[in-house]
């Protein structure tokens, strides 16, 4: 689960770093049927990201939390995927996770609303589809409009990190 985590969180640095390219115009395109602009979504998935990991972890990530309340910037998502990137890591930090742990409660809830509890492989499971279904949604803008997609595969993540390679013909 750890390496799935790092690899959603590479995945969304890779394509901030991809729209960084991109005019302000291009950065508010978007198609029917996804989430919104290419920022919007891209700031939806750090700001849910966070929220995931608000909940494993019991604390926040920071304060004040990161929330969709303004226009966000690729700046700031970029800022906050730092956060992220590190509650990760101290997600795994501690050993072995016990995905059925039971979670009671987030430091997010707002008074009058409902508490769930959930086991812990709950939002694991969603950080990582949550992440790649909107990513996913940002290619299908890019692509509609005729704009180049980072590739953001498992296969180039393993490539960098080296646990995959082009293997050496010994004779």
């Amino acid at each position: 689960m750890l390496r799935q985590l790092r690899h959603d969180v590479w995945a969304t640095e890779r394509l901030v770093a991809h729209c960084r390219q991109l005019s302000t115009a291009q950065l508010e395109l978007t198609v029917p049927g996804t989430y919104g602009t290419i920022r919007r979504t891209l700031a939806h998935i750090v700001t849910s990201d966070e929220g995931y990991l608000t909940r494993l972890l019991g604390a926040l990530l920071h304060d004040p939390p990161f929330r969709l309340d303004h226009e966000v910037t690729l700046d700031e998502a970029a800022a906050h995927l730092a956060h992220v990137k590190d509650g990760v890591e101290r997600l795994f930090g501690g050993g072995e996770l016990d995905a059925d742990r039971l979670l009671r409660d987030t430091p997010l809830r707002r008074p009058g609303d409902p508490r769930f509890e959930m086991n812990a492989w709950a939002p694991l499971t969603q950080f990582v589809h949550h992440g790649s279904d909107h990513r996913a949604q940002i290619g299908t803008i890019l692509g509609a409009n005729g704009l180049t997609t980072p590739d953001l595969q498992v296969w180039p993540y393993a490539m960098e990190l080296g646990a995959s390679r082009e293997a050496k013909e010994t004779r």
